[in-house]
């Protein structure tokens, strides 16, 4: 089993930048595909980003290319998701998922494990 806990949250003004983290426990990170995803009212979940451990592939979502990096430390058993350029579509709540067998990273339903979320807000 894998526990998912996602931080960084918070109320930001657009244009503004936010790292949120995704620490695991239970388990080591090694050999999963993590990803993130995000949820707003009204909207489908969606795939923002993911990264495959093992080899350091990324995959980002087109509505976020280029503003996201997602990273992975080892030592810390914790994926991060660096956002700039924040804008008002960017707001939900961030979800952090991990699979073993993941071949289409932007697919939620091929993660086993989820957090609780965190929510992001962005402001005009």
């Amino acid at each position: 089993q894998v526990q998912l806990v996602e931080s960084g949250g918070g109320l930001v003004q657009a244009g503004g930048s936010l790292r949120l983290s995704c620490a695991a426990s239970g388990r080591t990170l090694s050999g999963h595909t993590v990803g993130w995803f995000r949820s707003a009212p009204g909207k489908e979940r969606e795939f923002v980003a993911a990264i495959r451990w093992s080899s350091g592939r990324e995959f980002y979502a087109n509505s976020i290319e280029g503003r996201s990096t997602i990273s992975r430390d080892n030592a810390k058993n914790t994926v991060y998701l660096q956002t700039n350029r924040l804008k008002l579509e960017d707001t939900g709540i961030y979800y952090c998922a991990a699979g073993t067998v993941v071949v289409v990273p932007t697919s939620g339903r091929q993660y086993d494990y989820w957090g609780q979320g965190t929510q992001v807000t962005v402001s005009s």
